[in-house]
């Protein structure tokens, strides 16, 4: 940063958006918004990409319908006409080929969840650094 730049232009570290996120065995990027397991990509559609993020975000938490996306994105989703579990769907089957559909679970209280431990440790770059 030169000296004639005003600070406000360049955030802290603390406020920047991760350009990588992990989601059990896959490896979500916000640049090429898409996930991948390996080296294979899922091509994700931009919502179920959206989703998957923000499940990622905070494993173990419920997301529901009504804040799916919250007030980060554009992107709206109407719990009454079911279109979470369609892009639930949509994700798990992508997810199912490397074995991962279970790591999208659903909540008893409504909602979906990311279960990490539901992951086979079979995938993934923990296992080739391991080998």
């Amino acid at each position: 940063m030169n000296d004639d730049e005003p600070a406000h232009l360049f955030p802290d570290s603390d406020t920047l958006i991760p350009r990588f996120r992990e989601a059990g065995e896959v490896t979500l990027d916000l640049h090429h918004r898409d996930g991948r397991v390996e080296d294979r990509w899922l091509q994700f559609h931009p919502r179920e990409f959206e989703l998957l993020w923000r499940l990622a975000e905070q494993p173990g938490r419920r997301v529901t319908g009504k804040r799916s996306f919250g007030d980060r994105s554009p992107a709206r989703v109407d719990p009454e006409t079911g279109s979470l579990a369609v892009h639930v769907s949509r994700i798990r089957a992508k997810l199912a080929p490397f074995g991962l559909a279970r790591m999208i679970a659903e909540h008893s209280g409504g909602g979906y969840f990311l279960d990490a431990a539901a992951v086979p440790r079979a995938f993934g770059l923990s296992a080739a650094r391991s080998a």
